[in-house]
């Protein structure tokens, strides 16, 4: 379905993201734009749902699943904000970041694959925060079969996911047209997983700060 909410809600928009929202309550799986790239959405605490994802990529159930919420508020039940996460969040979120940190444990084990850690994001696209905020914590995976290029634009999704999806939302082509950067905080060390739209030098020119 068509859904022009990368800035603002329309109308039309609104109907869209209200019936993506019930699509997930009921257990079923979404394919949502974000600024970075397309996203699969579920909710994280359905794991039968949650289990769908990891089938629908073709995923590997040992590597885990991020998430995306819709404020520091929403991070803060799921996850342990420590200061380091603090110091990003402030600088960079909303935007193309993951933040992993420690999992709070009503995050399924099924989620992190059975790590105690999470990866945690807010996306900087109006449409997706007002998702979020209608369902909760949802799936942060990209919307492509596991392996195969990122989904920027809605038909490359259709084309890797097709029937496991119940519904698509078209914003038309990903701003940013690339993953976001993952962050991993433990303890005194930061450690960069993926390179993605923000720098390392960003990450820490704000930590060292």
């Amino acid at each position: 379905m068509k859904c022009d909410c990368a800035n603002a809600i329309d109308q039309k928009s609104e109907s869209v993201i209200k019936e993506a929202a019930e699509e997930i309550a009921a257990g079923n799986l979404i394919v949502y734009p974000t600024e970075t790239v397309y996203g699969i959405g579920a909710d994280i605490f359905n794991e039968v749902a949650v289990k769908n994802v990891f089938l629908a990529k073709n995923r590997p159930f040992d590597m885990a699943l991020s998430v995306a919420v819709s404020d520091k508020r929403m991070m803060e039940k799921i996850a342990v904000v420590d200061d380091k996460a603090e110091k990003l969040i402030k600088a960079f979120l909303p935007g193309p970041l993951t933040i992993i940190i420690e999992k709070k444990k009503e995050v399924p084990n099924l989620v992190t694959s059975m790590s105690k850690k999470v990866g945690i994001r807010i996306p900087d696209h109006v449409g997706a925060l007002e998702l979020i905020k209608k369902t909760g914590p949802i799936v942060a995976t990209s919307a492509n079969v596991h392996s195969h290029p990122d989904a920027t634009d809605i038909n490359s999704a259709v084309k890797d996911l097709g029937s496991s999806i119940s519904m698509y939302i078209d914003d038309g082509p990903s701003r940013l047209k690339k993953p976001s950067t993952i962050v991993w905080i433990m303890n005194k060390e930061v450690e960069i997983v993926r390179q993605g739209a923000i720098t390392i030098k960003q990450i820490e020119d704000v930590l060292n700060a």
